[in-house]
């Protein structure tokens, strides 16, 4: 064996697993989710599929990728989740657009202007608890609530759209298979003051 081969012998497995802290709407607000979206694409002529309704989610916290999920990591999630003392709370998203327009693939979001100061608070206060169970390298102070709808080959021009509001009542701990389109719900936590 050379010298050099050691050195790919040992790289790292590549990541099959996610796991991270979502909010989902309700079953009627996703279908009206989709709705939007199939009618914006028609109109702007966007090609690409579309997200699944029961896959339409506001992604809170990106805790991580492995190849396989470490327990550890899942427990400490759990138990900082399970700490979260918060009130459920209405949001609203209310434009449509492209994420990073210019690469390729941009994923079209249906996201918020602006506001939504409860689910910001929401946040905040799961990340705490996160830094609290040792996971505080997953807590980001940006964050942009919104919602993935497809990944059109080319951008799209941001919309004003009718807004779409649901009362946020839980939110999940997913486990998701990457590049199969799976989610997997581990936990889901009420919000309740």
């Amino acid at each position: 064996m050379s010298p050099q081969s050691g050195l790919f012998d040992s790289a790292p497995p590549e990541p099959t697993d996610r796991l991270f802290f979502a909010l989902f709407p309700d079953a009627a607000t996703a279908m009206r989710i989709r709705a939007l979206a199939e009618d914006f694409c028609r109109r702007n002529g966007l090609a690409g599929k579309l997200l699944e309704p029961e896959r339409l989610h506001i992604t809170l916290f990106h805790v991580g990728d492995w190849a396989g999920l470490p327990a550890d990591t899942v427990q400490a999630a759990q138990t900082a989740a399970a700490r979260l003392r918060a009130a459920p709370f209405e949001l609203s998203l209310d434009q449509v657009m492209s994420f990073s327009p210019h690469r390729p693939r941009p994923p079209l979001v249906l996201k918020a202007g602006g506001g939504n100061a409860a689910l910001h608070a929401m946040r905040a206060a799961l990340g705490r608890e996160l830094a609290k169970a040792g996971l505080g390298r997953c807590v980001t102070a940006s964050f942009e609530p919104h919602v993935t709808l497809s990944y059109p080959p080319q951008g799209a021009v941001t919309e004003a759209v009718q807004p779409i509001r649901w009362t946020a009542g839980e939110f999940v701990l997913v486990h998701s298979l990457l590049g199969k389109t799976v989610h997997i719900p581990l936990n889901r936590w009420p919000l309740q003051a």
